[in-house]
C-alpha cells in the first residue's frame, strides 16, 4: 500500500486533482487504443468490449462533461407546475431589471448519461465524414486517434471548466453511495423476500453478462468461402483490375498479381499452381490439347487475411488464344493439377509470338 501511495505522489499534482469520471474516460481511451493496436491483444474480445464503450459512449460523456460541468439535479414538481398552488416559480433580476425565472437546474446524471449515447452517435459519424474528405480517409488508425483526441480533449477541457467552479457546484459521480446503497441492499436486505430478489437479480446479471461474453468470444461463423483474383500494378503502385497483358513475344514477361482471400474462419495452407493450356472450345465446352505448368507457390493465411503474391508470368507456348490457368489448392495439390480437381480457378486469354531470334535460328 505505502508503495501505491508514493506512485500516487509521484504524478502531476494536474492529474491527481482530474476527476474520478474524466481520469476513467481517458483510461478507458487509452486501453482502447492498445487493444486497437497492440498485437497481443487486438485479435481478442477485448477489442470489441473496449470498442463499443470508445464509440457509443466515451466521446458523448466527454463532451457532455465539458458542456455542463456544474452539478445538476432532477426536476421537482414546482419546475413542472409552476410551483404549488399555481405560484410562479422564483425570479431573479438581471442586470437591465428584468425579471427571469429560475428554473436553471443543470442536468442530472440520468440525463447526462442519455445525452452521452445521443452525443456519441451523432460526433463519431461526423468525425469519419470529415476523415472522408482528408487523405488518410475512413481507415481504422486515423478513426481511432481521431475520436481518441477528440474524447481526451474534451475530457481536458472538462477538467479545466471543473475546477474553475467552487467544490460544492462541481459535478461528482457517487461512486461511494452507490457502492454502499448496493452492499446495503444484498447484504442486509429488509425481508427474506428482497434477499430471494436480489439473490435472482445477481444471477440474471450473471447469467446476461455470460451470454454477451460468450456472444462476442464465439461469433457465429458465416459463409465460409476463398477468394481468388487476379490484379495488375499501376504506374503509382495501385493495384487494379484491369489492363491485364494480352499479347506476348516468347521468352519475355509480364507482373501480374495473383490476390487470395481466407474468409474459411480457420487457418489455411493453400497452394497455387500456374498452367498455360493449348485449349479447344466446341460450343459450351471447352477441352484442354496441351498443358505446361509455369510456375507454383504455397501461402498460409488466417481466417480473414489476405495476400497479394506477386508473379512473373511468362509463357512457354506460343500460338492465338492460350490459356493461362490459376489453379487453388487447399493443402497439397493432386499429382494431375487440373482445373476441375482445384478448388478455385481463374485465368487469362493471351497470345504468343514466336521471338525473332527462335524464327532467325529455324
Amino acid at each position: 500500500m505505502t508503495e501505491y501511495r508514493t506512485l500516487w505522489y509521484l504524478l502531476p499534482d494536474q492529474v491527481r486533482r482530474m476527476p474520478a469520471d474524466l481520469a476513467a474516460v481517458v483510461i478507458l481511451t487509452m486501453l482502447t487504443l492498445g487493444s486497437v493496436f497492440v498485437p497481443v491483444v487486438r485479435g481478442t474480445p477485448l477489442r470489441i468490449v473496449f470498442g463499443l464503450a470508445f464509440v457509443l459512449f466515451l466521446p458523448g460523456y466527454a463532451i457532455i462533461a465539458a458542456l455542463f460541468p456544474e452539478e445538476g439535479s432532477p426536476p421537482n414538481e414546482e419546475m413542472i407546475d409552476g410551483g404549488e398552488d399555481g405560484d410562479e416559480t422564483e425570479e431573479t433580476a438581471t442586470s437591465d431589471g428584468l425579471q427571469l425565472p429560475q428554473t436553471d437546474r443543470g442536468i442530472d446524471g440520468i440525463e447526462r448519461v442519455a445525452l452521452s449515447f445521443g452525443l456519441s452517435i451523432a460526433v463519431v459519424p461526423l468525425l469519419g465524414l470529415v476523415l472522408n474528405y482528408t487523405p488518410w480517409g475512413i481507415r481504422l488508425v486515423p478513426v481511432a486517434v481521431s475520436v481518441a483526441g477528440v474524447t481526451i480533449l474534451a475530457a481536458i477541457i472538462a477538467t479545466l471548466r471543473r475546477w474553475e467552479l467552487p467544490p460544492e457546484q462541481r459535478f461528482e459521480v457517487p461512486y461511494r453511495e452507490w457502492m454502499g446503497a448496493a452492499r446495503s441492499e444484498l447484504l442486509e436486505p429488509d425481508t427474506r423476500a428482497d434477499a430471494v430478489l436480489n439473490v435472482v437479480l445477481a444471477l440474471s446479471v450473471l447469467l446476461a453478462v455470460s451470454s454477451v461474453a460468450y456472444a462476442v468470444a464465439v461469433p457465429p461463423e458465416g459463409e465460409q468461402f476463398t477468394e481468388l483474383y487476379l490484379l495488375t500494378e499501376e504506374d503509382d503502385g495501385e493495384l487494379v483490375a484491369d489492363n491485364y497483358p494480352a499479347e506476348f513475344v516468347e521468352g519475355d514477361g509480364e507482373p501480374v498479381i495473383v490476390g487470395i482471400g481466407n474468409n474459411e474462419h480457420e487457418t489455411v495452407e493453400y497452394t497455387v499452381i500456374v498452367q498455360i493450356q493449348e485449349v479447344e472450345t466446341e460450343g459450351n465446352e471447352t477441352r484442354v490439347i496441351e498443358r505446361q505448368q509455369l510456375d507454383r507457390f504455397d501461402a498460409t493465411l488466417n481466417h480473414n487475411e489476405t495476400v497479394h503474391q506477386k508473379h512473373e508470368l511468362e509463357p512457354t507456348m506460343t500460338g492465338e488464344d492460350l490459356r493461362v490457368q490459376y489453379l487453388l489448392y487447399r493443402g497439397d495439390p493432386p499429382i494431375e493439377p487440373t482445373g476441375d480437381n482445384a478448388y478455385r480457378t481463374v485465368h487469362l486469354w493471351i497470345d504468343v509470338e514466336e521471338s525473332e531470334v527462335t524464327t532467325t535460328a529455324e
